[in-house]
């Protein structure tokens, strides 16, 4: 018969193992697994300097690529506003205004 130490023994490689598959700082991640530093910040996850490149009020400077964003449940976004629309720029999703591509909304980065 086997002993329960035993059985202990047979079992601590596969617990070792699976507990080092697991992501690494995902206890201490902030939302959407960013450190806790920049979840405290005013723009959650998203560097200082990267913050700055979009300023709410600003137009799109004119030239810039970006995509508009259609899908916007898949970014778990609520419909946009009446007269705006979300939009992607280097990554960085905005919400826009339509008429005037006046900068509402800096959303994070993508």
């Amino acid at each position: 018969m086997i002993k329960m130490r035993n059985i202990i023994w047979l079992m601590l490689p596969f617990v070792v193992a699976a507990t080092l598959t697991l992501p690494a700082g995902s206890a201490f991640a902030g939302p959407k697994g960013c450190p806790p530093g920049l979840a405290k910040k005013a723009v959650p996850c998203v560097p200082p300097g990267q913050a700055k490149k979009w300023q709410i009020g600003n137009r799109i400077p004119g030239g810039t690529p970006w995509y508009e964003v259609r899908d916007w449940d898949r970014y778990g976004l609520p419909a946009p506003l009446d007269g705006s629309r979300y939009v992607l720029i280097d990554n960085d999703l905005v919400r826009v205004a339509i008429a005037t591509g006046v900068i509402l909304e800096f959303l994070g980065r993508y």
